[in-house]
């Protein structure tokens, strides 16, 4: 082994390696395994939120796989509709031309030759983490066989009678002329104003006065709402108001839906711009108007004054018009929250346009009879999954929010106005009559009734979300019967591989379990008849270390690769702002970088990053990722090198010797002698302590408690095996006694391999990389850590004796202690020092006795023995072992003076802290009124200082 670990020599190597020999295919005949992975845009780059949820999936896959599980980790990408056809169109703009100056055959033909350039960007970066996905086996939305499976899913569910086409309101972005789903949706706060419009009554009354934020829209109103017990309003309640600035006459309606409170309590109707007032006009049987284009101008058929105006245009003109008219009451400073588009910022427009939808709101029967299972609306299944145990979400609270999404569905509009995608396979003939087939031929062979004249498919493409919800079984070959090729290799069959349905768990963010996590458990449980997955593992979404979201504007991203491979501060500046157009924002970011890394971002390689992932993974919604911490886990991977290379060192490797040895890596040592037990006691407390530790691992990943994990498998490594065996073993080694010292340096081998293979799932580079030099020193064959079993707490438990594992914890304390003097009194670590025992048990004395040599070697003692009955203590520091004072005499270690000083100090400080303590518990307010746990606090902290000052006044009695 090198003398220092580089990360950036060792990782390529290795996980080349380990795709080369298919080293993460299902393999075996164990309990089948997979993990699916929730498929990234084609269109997109690995961000941090993905390094972290893929570093979980990845430790689980590996954990399984070493644990036997024939296990397959399923990867691909989605093909991103709205995302990609964006891209390329952008790309088109920049020549000035437009997708239909290429028509839809070329512009798709254009689209594809860019996803072959683009499209595998983010999984190169997933093997740079180490994801260990099968790639033979990955899969595109839009290939041939999962495109099969979108075409015979939308057939079925429209023969089934689920889908159907219907003139509905949508979330429109008029810059992408599409509808976009709810997840394309933020709802931002703005700064905006709320109008106050009189209607003037028909009659020449005063009528109402509404309240809008969108006063363009009263061009389309049908009718004012008020509460049916408003009193304000009742004589009003059934008469007409004349709509402003138009010539027609809208009706008064009473209906619940209003707040009194709000506005002027008057609100009016506009159905075919708002989902709220669609419900309303539905209730009511009022005809919906029309104002907008599909590009958010007036139409034609409005007042000519503003007909082709844009919406916020026309806004002013309006409001301009009606203050002429007098009719303009008042305007608000108001608070708003406005649906903005995340693919082009624009502002999100209601709009009642013919869609495709999927009804999940009606009991629909299939074939008339009960579906399978008995289930009759498509939801009620999902719901059943989860109340009924089938689907467990971990953290358990998420289910609540699957629930009441599903509790309140709406049908769901599955058309989008885009070229890039799964087109409907829907045709139309001349009388506009709908066929639904997976061709044209199947279309009309379906049907009731022969086509009038020629057919014309459906221009529309499926909602992404469409494709992605069959995930779970397209990507298994479904519907079979054949198996799937593609490129010429079979990437699935069905009647194999839908051994994996269901899935073991599904690790995905809380920000989709409406839009994908339900629609997969809709889908799959409709055409399998099984739920997709058994558990839900809901991770965090990661922040900065002051716990902001991560934004470009902010300056606050980092790049996962930047952080594995690190960056120096111009190239990460020049990075971060290079997509930044605004100059504020840009100086802003520059700013920030140049405060936050002011000499850029050190490497700490792949380990480093995923083990500080583990540790960031607790049940909560958010993690804060602090760049200190993955520095710190660098220097966590770097003690474990450096404590293998001791071992390597002391165990024959470097110094000439072979290191061959047998098969049996549990009985043989590198030299091949084969101890029946450990011969000393800190064998035996080493192996107690890493049966302990792989009790608690294996406890914590089954409860997905991945930072309990990483805290055991750190604590154990750090502490036990780095801090204290290590050093435990060194009077062995150094001894010589020959039995003593082989099996001293089995155990050393034996448990920093139990180490490797513990640490892998989550550190694989280096673990493999040691396991190398490792393996052969205990005859293990195998070509890879990978291939070997997860340690087992029975490989190390058997024939632990407790007394010995006591004895170790004992002499733990004892050699604490003398540490902890020598750096409170500023001892230096290397001078050797007397040592003297007084007062303990019969225990201790015989501990003493037999742990003599190794306290000597330890502790760096001079000279050590007990003293005798009625001899007085010489100046002194001490500590208290139980029973037993350890005590190192001061002359000649220290001034006496300068410590007598010392502790003068320290005791008026200690003084000072308990008048604050008794002057917060003296004062009756303060106990009375604090939180209890605050009370309690102040008084374990008096107790404490107490105590230390009594300790601090005996040591300086006896100086």
């Amino acid at each position: 082994m090198d003398k220092s670990f580089e990360p950036g020599q060792i990782e390529p190597k290795w996980y080349a390696q380990w795709e080369a020999a298919g080293a993460f295919k299902p393999q075996g005949d164990g309990t089948p395994y997979c993990i699916l992975l929730p498929p990234p845009n084609v269109t997109g780059t690995l961000h941090m939120g993905h390094a972290f949820q893929q570093t979980i999936m990845d430790a689980l896959c590996r954990y399984q796989r070493m644990r036997g599980a024939r296990t397959l980790w399923q990867g691909g990408t989605d093909h991103a509709g709205i995302a990609t056809q964006k891209i390329v169109e952008n790309q088109l703009a920049a020549t000035g031309k437009t997708r239909h100056d290429l028509g839809r055959e070329k512009f798709i033909e254009r689209v594809w030759d860019w996803k072959q350039e683009s499209g595998s960007t983010i999984s190169n970066q997933m093997r740079r983490i180490g994801a260990s996905v099968d790639w033979s086996r990955e899969r595109f939305t839009m290939d041939e066989g999962l495109s099969a499976a979108v075409r015979r899913v939308f057939v079925q569910w429209y023969r089934d009678g689920l889908l159907y086409r219907g003139r509905r309101l949508v979330n429109w972005d008029p810059v992408l002329m599409t509808a976009v789903s709810d997840l394309e949706v933020n709802n931002e706060e703005k700064d905006g104003s709320l109008w106050s419009i009189r209607y003037p009554a028909s009659d020449g009354g005063e009528g109402l006065v509404v309240a809008t934020t969108r006063p363009e829209t009263m061009l389309g109103d049908v009718a004012v709402a008020v509460h049916p017990d408003d009193e304000r309003f009742q004589q009003l309640i059934g008469k007409s108001l004349k709509l402003p600035l138009t010539d027609r006459e809208i009706p008064v309606i009473a209906d619940t839906y209003v707040e009194r409170e709000f506005g002027t309590g008057c609100v009016k109707i506009t159905p075919a711009h708002d989902f709220n007032d669609a419900q309303i006009g539905a209730r009511h049987k009022l005809e919906p108007i029309v104002i907008l284009t599909l590009d958010a101008k007036i139409v034609d058929e409005a007042p000519a004054a503003y007909r082709g105006l844009d919406r916020f245009v026309a806004r002013k003109k309006i409001l301009a018009d009606l203050d002429a008219l007098g009719l303009l009451v008042e305007t608000k400073k108001h608070k708003l929250q406005v649906p903005i588009s995340q693919r082009t910022d624009a502002v999100i427009e209601p709009m009642l346009t013919d869609q495709w939808f999927l009804d999940l709101t009606s009991d629909v029967r299939v074939d008339g009879k009960p579906g399978p299972g008995g289930r009759t609306a498509i939801t009620e299944p999902a719901l059943a999954a989860v109340r009924d145990g089938e689907i467990r979400f971990v953290p358990e609270n998420w289910s609540t929010t699957y629930n009441q999404w599903l509790e309140n569905i709406q049908d769901w509009c599955v058309s989008r106005q885009l070229w890039w995608g799964h087109q409907i396979p829907a045709w139309y003939d001349e009388a506009g009559n709908i066929f639904v087939g997976e061709d044209e031929a199947d279309a009309i062979a379906h049907a009731d009734i022969q086509p009038v004249g020629a057919l014309k498919q459906d221009e529309d493409v499926l909602d992404t979300w469409f494709s992605s919800a069959l995930w779970p079984f397209s990507t298994m070959g479904w519907p079979g019967p054949s198996p799937v090729s593609e490129g010429g290799a079979v990437v699935a069959d069905w009647s194999k591989d839908q051994a994996f349905i269901p899935s073991a768990v599904l690790v995905t963010g809380f920000d989709i379990i409406f839009f994908w996590v339900a629609r997969m458990v809709m889908a799959t449980q409709y055409f399998t008849g099984k739920v997709p997955f058994r558990e839900v593992y809901i991770n965090a979404i990661v922040r900065d270390a002051e716990g902001q979201k991560m934004s470009k504007s902010k300056g606050n991203t980092i790049d996962p690769l930047d952080l594995i491979d690190g960056i120096d501060l111009e190239s990460l500046v020049q990075k971060s702002t290079a997509s930044l157009l605004i100059p504020q924002v840009r100086e802003k970011v520059e700013k920030r970088i140049r405060k936050d890394y002011p000499e850029g971002i050190g490497a700490v390689g792949t380990d480093a990053m995923r083990f500080t992932f583990a540790a960031l993974a607790t049940y909560g919604r958010t993690i804060n990722f602090d760049l200190k911490r993955a520095e710190g886990y660098k220097n966590f991977c770097n003690k474990l090198w450096n404590a293998a290379r001791f071992v390597l060192l002391n165990t024959g490797m470097g110094n000439g010797e072979s290191g061959v040895g047998t098969a049996d890596s549990s009985h043989r040592t590198c030299h091949g002698v084969a101890p029946d037990q450990p011969e000393t006691a800190a064998e035996q407390w080493i192996l107690s302590r890493l049966a302990a530790t792989l009790d608690e691992v294996e406890a914590q990943f089954r409860t997905y408690r991945f930072d309990l994990v990483a805290q055991a498998l750190y604590e154990f490594v750090w502490n036990d095996y780095c801090d204290w065996f290590l050093e435990l073993s060194k009077p062995a080694l150094n001894g010589g006694d020959a039995e003593a010292i082989a099996s001293t340096r089995h155990t050393l081998l034996r448990v920093l391999e139990a180490i490797l293979r513990a640490l892998h799932p989550i550190t694989p580079f280096i673990t493999e990389e040691i396991w190398q030099s490792v393996a052969p020193k205990l005859g293990i064959p195998g070509d890879s850590i990978s291939a070997r079993r997860y340690p087992h707490r029975d490989e190390f438990a058997t024939g632990i004796d407790a007394a010995f594992v006591s004895d170790i914890e004992w002499l733990k304390s004892v050699l604490g202690e003398v540490r902890r003097i020598r750096s409170e009194m500023n001892i230096s670590p290397g001078k050797q020092i007397p040592l003297l025992f007084a007062k303990g048990d019969a225990e201790d004395h015989a501990r003493i006795d037999r742990f003599a040599s190794q306290i000597a070697f330890l502790a760096r003692t001079e000279c050590q023995r007990w003293l005798a009955d009625g001899e007085d203590e010489p100046a002194s520091a001490s500590a208290i072992v139980g029973d037993l004072r350890v005590l190192i005499p001061l002359a000649g270690l220290i001034d006496v003076d300068a410590e007598k000083a010392r502790l003068g100090k320290e005791i008026k400080r200690i003084e000072g802290e308990i008048g604050k303590c008794n002057g917060k518990l003296g004062n009756a307010t303060f106990v009375a009124n604090a939180p209890a746990a605050v009370v309690d606090q102040e008084r374990q902290r008096l107790a404490d200082f107490s105590s230390t000052l009594a300790g601090l006044r005996e040591q300086l009695a006896r100086l």
